[in-house]
């Protein structure tokens, strides 16, 4: 999708952070566009920050409930007529650790974090195909979903789980003309992690953690996020999958991947493994290459087969 002009875009978590970031951009490339959002007061701010500009509306809706989610689409249609371009982005923070008792806050931030993201896809990707114009989804992960995050295991969970999600969900789509990308921002100045000096009455700087005050730091010269946004236009237009913001991860993602290297064993393969392999890692790297060149039908189809609990590469 390299011309955006009067392309529909419909955004998850829209009113703020990253999501008005996107919206930004795309109005800026003559876009119509959908805020989909569950708090008013970022509803009210965006609708100010964006006054006068018909070809914004905002619709509030919670993408963990699937019937406010259709509605927010159903309505979205009414106002533009068509969807072109998907962003699940909305997000919550915390939900625990891995080891706590409680599942409350847990289930909540699976429900939003990823449960969104496969409710936003699955409610609004069939109307981007019935359409037949092409489209693009881009689902928002972390660098979370990268690299470890401290303390944070729900969210982080749920942000490995998208970044999983969308690679599928690309293969799947390639072949349907539709674009998707992932988008894995580290520090990006948002409403998930607010200053001391943005709600000093709640929050105190003193006595605080560490790592919470080098959080905070980090965050002062975080990402502006329609710099994010203007990241998002650009890996939709070359259709890309990987969309990074923050360079001071790289070297740790490198040691990281060095590591996996170095742990897999030295015997080697019989044939048949190379053989079967070679053609799935054939497969994944034409569908998730920028430009998507095709892979035959049969082919696709071919891998669908029904293996009980036992995944093509042998896992249970």
């Amino acid at each position: 999708m390299q011309d955006l002009t009067g392309r529909v875009a419909f955004i998850t978590g829209g009113a703020s952070g990253i999501g008005l970031g996107m919206a930004r951009a795309f109005l800026a490339e003559g876009m119509k566009v959908a805020l989909a959002d569950w708090n008013d007061a970022h509803i009210a701010g965006a609708r100010e920050q964006l006054a006068g500009n018909n070809a914004a509306h905002f619709i509030k809706t919670n993408v963990a409930d699937r019937d406010s989610l259709r509605a927010a689409a159903a309505e979205t249609l009414e106002v533009f007529g068509k969807i072109h371009v998907l962003c699940n982005n909305a997000g919550v923070n915390g939900g625990g650790t891995a080891a706590s008792e409680d599942f409350d806050d847990w289930d909540r931030a699976l429900s939003v974090n990823l449960g969104g993201v496969v409710n936003g896809t699955k409610i609004i990707v069939p109307i981007i195909r019935a359409q037949g114009e092409g489209g693009h989804v881009v689902n928002t992960s972390s660098m979370a979903g990268v690299v470890p995050l401290p303390g944070l295991a729900a969210y982080s969970t749920a942000k490995y789980a998208v970044r999983g999600f969308s690679e599928s969900l690309r293969m799947q789509l390639a072949p349907k003309g539709i674009g998707v990308s992932c988008l894995f921002p580290g520090a990006t100045r948002t409403a998930l992690v607010p200053l001391p000096e943005d709600d000093p009455e709640n929050i105190r700087e003193e006595g605080a953690p560490q790592f919470l005050k080098d959080l905070w730091d980090a965050m002062r010269g975080a990402i502006d996020p329609l710099d994010t946004g203007k990241a998002v236009v650009a890996a939709i237009k070359e259709n890309r999958f990987y969309i990074f913001t923050n360079r001071e991860f790289l070297e740790e993602v490198k040691q990281r991947h060095r590591e996996i290297e170095e742990a897999f064993p030295s015997d080697e393969p019989t044939p048949g493994r190379v053989k079967f392999e070679s053609m799935r890692a054939e497969m994944v790297r034409n569908l998730m290459a920028p430009g998507n060149r095709p892979v035959p039908q049969e082919t696709a189809e071919d891998m669908k087969l029904d293996l009980g609990s036992r995944s093509p590469a042998g896992g249970q």
